[in-house]
């Protein structure tokens, strides 16, 4: 569902530090980094105060005073209304209980991986799966860490989800670049032959219009699929 006024996810994760307290831009800031919420939710301080415009232009929250310390510029500080909380707790539940499709750059990746040969395909994934298990060392590291200073998993468990969905994400590569290998991914072997012929000089457009010349039986998983009768 389209969200009816803000949809940065950062704005949420504004309106969770005001419903706390009220805070000036640069103490959220401050707030969601010593929480390690930027390793969910996309921040920097640019977008951060046109989010707190958009909240405030959308009646979420409202500046409560301005205050100035010493030579520091001005600072507004900004308290959550009754509407920003309505808003915060319709939207998080949204975000928890109904699933929405997600475009990653992997699927956009495997979705075109006809357009290189099966081998540099293989070597690009196993590259990925060492990026992955370095990544998931980095995360458990942290989790560690967080664990030992008693910081129970209530604060951690965007974190243990990441783990899960990088473990998830290496088991599914590292299969895929053994059945590109092997061939055992059907049509793994009429992929390479098409690269080969192209890089002989024959043209994607030759092969297509006749794939079992070129290709054999294998040729069949370029020919187009029977309509029904």
């Amino acid at each position: 569902m389209a969200r009816r006024r803000v949809s940065n996810p950062l704005a949420l994760a504004v309106l969770s530090c005001l419903i706390e307290r009220p805070m000036h831009p640069y103490e959220i800031s401050t707030t969601l980094r010593e929480r390690g919420k930027e390793h969910s939710i996309k921040l920097n301080y640019g977008s951060l105060y046109s989010v707190v415009e958009s909240l405030q232009k959308h009646g979420l929250i409202t500046a409560q005073e301005t205050t100035r310390a010493g030579r520091r510029p001005e600072r507004t500080v900004y308290a959550i209304t009754d509407s920003g909380r309505a808003e915060f707790e319709d939207w998080l539940s949204e975000l928890l209980s109904t699933p929405v499709r997600e475009y990653t750059s992997l699927e956009a990746g495997l979705s075109l991986i006809g357009g290189l040969p099966p081998d540099v395909v293989a070597d690009l994934l196993d590259t990925r799966v060492e990026k992955l298990r370095a990544e998931v060392g980095s995360v458990e590291g942290m989790l560690a860490g967080a664990r030992e200073q008693g910081v129970p998993d209530l604060f951690l468990i965007e974190s243990v989800f990441r783990v899960r969905m990088l473990r998830a994400e290496e088991e599914f590569v590292t299969q895929l670049s053994r059945d590109i290998r092997s061939s055992a991914l059907p049509g793994t072997k009429a992929w390479g032959r098409v690269h080969q012929l192209i890089a002989a000089g024959t043209s994607f457009e030759e092969i297509s219009a006749d794939p079992l010349r070129y290709l054999g039986e294998e040729g069949r998983v370029l020919l187009p699929p029977e309509q029904p009768n």
